[in-house]
């Protein structure tokens, strides 16, 4: 997955010149961290860098449920990759961004090609820590909307998490479902 952002290396495989005078010094430095980034990635186990590639998507996919990845959204994204994933924070932030990108770029089939995938790998503890994180996603704004919620639902169903599995961890993010809020504040005569 990451060679298909990054490009494939030359024929001859050096690097390019860095100081071809292209960019300003910092963003030949930028450049220069992305690429140390990319090879610690690399350096990860091949399971554990699909793991990863595949857990950042599933996230991005229920991001993107309402059109919009929003900044508050990519930070939670960011933090579980750094609690579940191990990675350290430029690692999560550059695993995070390339997500988004297929998450916005790919269809349905991609979806629940990798979601499947995920399924495939993934023990049930993984598969619940992975709808928490998708729930989480959804709630970053403080409401998770019926769109998003739908995504989730999806998911689970995708990652063969069964009705019970989902609605325990569901309830955790109850008070956060724009529906529930919405008849709380009806009732309230809020609305």
């Amino acid at each position: 997955m990451f060679r298909r952002f990054l490009g494939p290396p030359s024929r001859d495989g050096a690097e390019p010149p860095r100081d071809a005078g292209r960019g300003t010094p910092d963003e030949i430095g930028d450049t220069a961290t992305v690429r140390r980034i990319v090879a610690r990635l690399e350096a990860l186990p091949p399971e554990q860098a699909r793991y990863l590639a595949s857990f950042a998507y599933v996230m991005s996919r229920a991001a993107q449920a309402d059109l919009d990845i929003s900044d508050a959204e990519t930070r939670v994204m960011e933090q579980s990759l750094v609690e579940l994933g191990g990675l350290d924070e430029a690692q999560a932030v550059l695993v995070v961004e390339m997500a988004k990108l297929q998450a916005r770029m790919q269809g349905a089939t991609e979806d629940f090609l990798v979601t499947r995938e995920f399924a495939r790998m993934a023990t049930e503890q993984l598969k619940l820590a992975l709808l928490r994180c998708c729930f989480a996603v959804g709630a970053a704004d403080d409401s998770i909307s019926a769109d998003e919620a739908s995504i989730v639902n999806e998911i689970a169903r995708e990652l063969d998490v069964t009705r019970e599995q989902l609605n325990a961890v569901r309830e955790e993010f109850v008070e956060r479902l724009s529906a529930i809020q919405a008849m709380r504040r009806m009732a309230r005569g809020e609305d």
